[in-house]
C-alpha cells in the first residue's frame, strides 16, 4: 500500500460550504439570517443590561435569564459571523485550530443553555409550588454554584471530542459540507475509523437530552398540577399562558437539535435540509429567548419602558 503523505494527512485548514446546494442562493439566505442576528443580539443585549441595572430584577428568575441571555451571545456569535463571511464573501475558510474553538463553543454552550432551561424549570416549580422556601432556598450563592456547575458540565462533556476530534488524521477532502464546524461533518473527513467519536457523541447527546427533558417534564407537570388548584379562572389562564410558551421554546430547542443529532447517524436527509435545520437549532432560540422569556414578562417590560423613557441628563 502506497504511504500517505503526511502533508495531506494533517491539515491546517478547512472550507466550510456554507448551506450545500444552494450556494447560488447565498445571498438571499443571508438575509433572513441577519435578521435573526440583529433580532437575538439587541434582544439577548438588552435583557441583559435590564436585568443588571434595574435592583427589582435582582431575584432567581432574572438572575437566570441573565445567563441564558449571556449564552445565547457565545453561541450565536460563534456560529453567525463566520456564517455570513461565507454567504456574503464567499470566505470559506477556517483554519483547523478556529474550526476546534468554534466546535467547543457551540457543544459546551449548548449544553449549558440546556441545563439552564432545566434550573429555570425547577425556578418556576418553587415560585408556583413552595413560594414560601423560594427566596430562602435559592440564594445567590446557590445561582452562581447552579451556572458553573453547568458551564463545568458542558466543558467536560466537550473536551472530550475535541481532543478526539484534534487526534484523527484527515486526508480526505478538507472540504466540510456544512455552515458550522460540526464535529460529525468534521471527523467524517478523517482516514480512519470514527465510530467512537458517533458513539461519544451521539450517548453524550441523549444523556442531556433525557436528564435534562426528564427534570423539566417534571417540573412543568407539577406546576401544571397546582395550577390546576387556583381558584381563579384569570389565575389559571395567566399560568398556562406563562407555561405554553416556556413549553414552545423548550421543545423547538430539543426537537430542532435531536433531528441534527440523529439524521447525521441514523437518518438521511437532504443535505441543505439538514444544515439548514442545524443552523436553525442554534439560530431559533437566541432570537425567540428575550421575546417569549423578556416582552411576555410584565417586570422586564416596565424596566425597559422606563429605560427608554427616562429624562436624558
Amino acid at each position: 500500500m502506497a504511504a500517505i503523505n503526511i502533508s495531506s494527512v494533517y491539515t491546517s485548514v478547512f472550507i466550510l460550504v456554507g448551506i450545500p446546494d444552494l450556494e447560488s442562493y447565498h445571498v438571499w439566505l443571508s438575509v433572513p439570517i441577519f435578521i435573526m442576528y440583529v433580532v437575538a443580539m439587541l434582544g439577548n443585549l438588552l435583557m441583559f443590561l435590564l436585568i443588571t441595572m434595574e435592583p427589582r430584577l435582582h431575584n432567581p428568575m432574572y438572575y437566570f435569564l441573565c445567563t441564558l441571555s449571556i449564552t445565547d451571545l457565545i453561541v450565536l456569535n460563534a456560529i453567525v459571523l463566520k456564517l455570513l463571511c461565507i454567504l456574503w464573501l464567499n470566505d470559506k475558510k477556517i483554519s483547523f485550530f478556529s474550526c476546534l474553538v468554534q466546535m467547543f463553543l457551540i457543544y459546551c454552550f449548548s449544553s449549558s443553555e440546556s441545563g439552564i432551561l432545566t434550573a429555570m424549570a425547577f425556578d418556576r416549580y418553587m415560585a408556583i409550588c413552595d413560594p414560601l422556601h423560594y427566596t430562602s432556598a435559592l440564594t445567590n450563592t446557590l445561582i452562581v454554584k447552579i451556572v458553573i456547575a453547568l458551564v463545568i458540565r458542558g466543558a467536560i462533556i466537550t473536551t472530550p471530542i475535541i481532543w478526539m476530534a484534534n487526534k484523527l488524521p484527515y486526508c480526505q477532502s478538507h472540504h466540510i459540507p456544512y455552515s458550522y464546524c460540526d464535529h460529525m461533518s468534521v471527523v467524517k473527513l478523517a482516514c480512519t475509523d470514527v465510530t467512537i467519536n458517533s458513539v461519544y457523541g451521539l450517548i453524550t447527546a441523549m444523556i442531556i437530552i433525557v436528564f435534562d427533558v426528564s427534570c423539566i417534564a417534571g417540573s412543568y407537570i407539577c406546576i401544571l398540577r397546582a395550577v390546576l388548584r387556583l381558584s381563579t379562572k384569570n389565575a389559571k389562564s395567566k399560568a398556562f399562558g406563562t407555561c405554553t410558551s416556556h413549553i414552545s421554546i423548550i421543545l423547538i430547542f430539543y426537537s430542532l437539535g435531536l433531528f441534527s443529532i440523529l439524521t447525521h447517524r441514523l437518518g438521511h436527509v437532504a443535505p441543505y435540509i439538514h444544515v439548514i435545520v442545524a443552523t436553525l437549532y442554534l439560530l431559533i432560540p437566541p432570537t425567540l429567548n428575550p421575546i417569549i422569556y423578556g416582552v411576555k414578562t410584565k417586570e422586564i417590560r416596565t424596566a425597559a419602558l422606563q429605560l427608554f423613557t427616562r429624562p436624558v441628563l
